[in-house]
């Protein structure tokens, strides 16, 4: 679990704190601009986005019979993920995610990965590197779908302390808000079809792709 433990951390250099996943939109429009309008964001965020995409990926790449299924899970991550800056994000810090995980945990089907976004076979997500490193740990994907669910919204939330800004208590109140929210996040990846998979929110999509075009920006995304 101290593996783990080390992937969810917000330290590790992925580049996770340049990315607000178009959160900065909805805080420039003024959508976003105190604790309670962010948590409602990022609860809509979790549910809406994460869940359907990263958290079924998690999933599927821990339960994975073959490497084809894990090849597939990275495909549709990608071509699911329709704003630009997402998709360059995502294969951004998936091959950091991999690089750190390579290197500390050399497991064959992680390294078989890491050769596929060398040759440019596979585009490259956090969830899958994250997966691939804690299925071989013996980790189930339960406990995997729920620190990844966690970690991302701990990131975000961190993100949002200082682009809004919002104080550092009023990030952990958010934080502990959100537990019940993950436990449910976990049970709905638990019984989603894959005809599910990418049903994410055009709100939020729409908001991550007018992100480009904003005058001042704090994030990358």
């Amino acid at each position: 679990m101290l593996a783990v433990l080390q992937l969810c951390d917000s330290a590790l250099p992925t580049g996770m704190f340049a990315h607000s996943l178009g959160l900065e939109t909805y805080i420039d429009d003024g959508t976003v601009h105190d604790e309670p309008s962010f948590l409602a964001w990022i609860r809509h965020c979790l549910h809406h986005q994460v869940v359907p995409a990263e958290g079924w990926a998690v999933r599927a790449v821990a339960t994975a019979s073959d490497d084809e299924a894990v090849w597939r899970a990275d495909d549709l991550l990608a071509a699911q993920a329709l704003p630009v800056q997402v998709r360059d994000a995502a294969a951004a810090m998936g091959q950091r995610m991999t690089e750190i995980g390579a290197e500390n945990f050399p497991f064959p089907r992680l390294l078989s990965y890491a050769n596929r976004l060398r040759e440019g076979t596979s585009r490259g997500n956090p969830a899958v590197a994250f997966a691939l490193v804690g299925t071989e740990l013996g980790v189930a994907w339960e406990q995997l779908a729920g620190a990844y669910l966690f970690s991302t919204v701990t990131s975000l939330t961190q993100n949002a302390v200082r682009g809004i800004p919002i104080g550092q208590n009023a990030g952990q109140r958010v934080l502990r808000a959100l537990h019940d929210d993950v436990a449910r996040g976990v049970e709905r990846i638990g019984y989603m079809s894959d005809d599910e998979f990418g049903a994410t929110s055009p709100g939020l999509e729409i908001a991550q792709m007018r992100h480009a075009w904003q005058r001042a920006r704090m994030f990358m995304s």
